[in-house]
């Protein structure tokens, strides 16, 4: 599993940079005014009319002069300046996936963290291991040269802490950890293999914002390339007491052998009949019905306040179409609630589609074409179980349950003299 494995991938780029992550419970005003449709500060300014001389020549010296813009280099040419030291710290977190590898670069920030780089590429590192049990030689070769050029990235910006997480294409493969070796070797860089609870709690700590705090229970899933992870997180009780950690509020978890990548190479992704589809759905619920505690979870959804939160491409691809978006915005999609009947509603329109029909949707698109029916057949599994009626869509996961974390050991966060803790008391 990865979040990584998941998010349709238009929506991935360096045009994150400046966005803004919240730390758990936290919610970035600038996203929520977008998902709100209200407009911030800088929105509601009208532009002013510039007025005097159009050009004045500076005559300061070269050393005295202020810095272009990003985008005064872009339309001069300039080269960029490299990042000023009061920019940072600055903090990474990578993931490799069975189907993607992703990282994002971030300065911490009041409650939060600002984006200032990002990059995601397909590389289908699990590509043929249900079939071989290995990971192949061109798949390995992609992998490779989308990790030196994230490695590039990290140089560049001079990250003072990173974390780089190889997650179940890497665990299963017989050669897994060859291949973490010769990417040392080759790119520098040190990947950790994480167990499928290292990814189920960074996932959580990623995806926390996003928790609605009325709930007395979240079940957050997270569909991978080669694995799913379901997560109970807890929350009846805790109203009133000293926050915790949602991360420690996990009740119980489990981890799903099923992904898109090796379900769609067993099924088939290109051209998928209501009866396969079916098959799939009934295999993944066979697994589903052997979640600990499942009955107990059974009652609490039944209960109508536990609601579902959802880290995939399969989710951001749903809230995509749901929305009509000409083509993917990760601004839009990330944090946007989806009603149950609505979800099923997406599920079956897009196990209508053909192939091409898959290819020429703006939020689908060529390289998830042949995947996105076997994550719908995986959450349609979930929902059967758990029909909950509303559903949270989250465009993080991993790579922000890192950065948390690591800028939480910090002390990044840590509350400042005079101003309230998070318990109610003052620091």
């Amino acid at each position: 599993m990865s979040a990584g494995d998941g998010p349709a991938e238009p929506g991935e780029s360096a045009g994150r940079a400046g966005e803004t992550g919240g730390a758990e419970g936290e919610e970035s005003p600038r996203a929520a005014g977008m998902r709100s449709g209200t407009k911030t500060g800088g929105q509601r300014k009208s532009r002013r009319r510039r007025r005097g001389r159009l050009f004045v020549r500076d005559r300061r010296p070269e050393s005295e002069r202020p810095k272009a813009s990003p985008q005064q280099q872009k339309r001069t040419g300039a080269a960029p300046a490299p990042p000023a030291a009061t920019d940072g710290p600055f903090y990474g977190a990578l993931d490799l996936g069975t189907n993607n590898c992703r990282l994002l670069i971030a300065t911490p920030r009041d409650h939060g963290f600002r984006v200032v780089d990002a990059f995601s590429r397909i590389v289908r590192l699990g590509e043929g291991i249900g079939a071989n049990g290995r990971l192949g030689d061109a798949a390995m070769a992609r992998a490779i040269e989308a990790l030196k050029i994230c490695g590039a990235k990290l140089a560049e910006r001079n990250v003072t802490r990173v974390r780089m997480i190889a997650t179940e294409a890497c665990r299963t493969a017989e050669n897994g950890a060859a291949f973490v070796d010769r990417v040392g070797a080759e790119s520098g860089l040190r990947l950790e293999i994480v167990s499928r609870e290292t990814e189920a709690r960074l996932a959580v700590s990623g995806c926390a914002s996003l928790v609605d705090p009325r709930a007395s229970g979240v079940i957050l899933f997270d569909i991978g390339g080669g694995s799913s992870e379901l997560v109970w997180i807890d929350l009846a009780g805790t109203a009133g007491g000293r926050r915790r950690r949602m991360a420690d509020r996990i009740r119980t978890w489990m981890s799903l052998p099923v992904g898109v990548v090796n379900l769609s190479e067993r099924f088939g992704g290109r051209h998928v009949t209501p009866a396969v589809f079916s098959t799939m759905v009934g295999e993944v619920a066979a697994m589903v019905s052997r979640f600990p505690e499942v009955e107990a979870l059974d009652e609490a959804v039944a209960a109508g306040s536990v609601h579902m939160l959802g880290t995939s491409g399969t989710v951001t691809t749903l809230a995509g179409i749901h929305l009509q978006l000409p083509r993917y915005d990760r601004r839009r999609v990330d944090g946007t609630w989806l009603a149950g009947d609505r979800v099923d509603g997406l599920v079956a329109e897009i196990a209508a589609m053909d192939y091409e029909a898959r290819v020429a949707n703006p939020c689908i698109g060529r390289d998830r074409a042949d995947l996105v029916l076997a994550g719908c057949a995986i959450l349609e599994a979930f929902r059967r179980r758990w029909p909950t009626d509303r559903l949270r869509v989250a465009d993080r996961g991993l790579r922000e349950g890192m950065l948390v974390e690591l800028m939480a050991e910090d002390g990044m966060w840590r509350p400042r003299s005079g101003r309230r803790s998070s318990d109610g008391r003052r620091g």
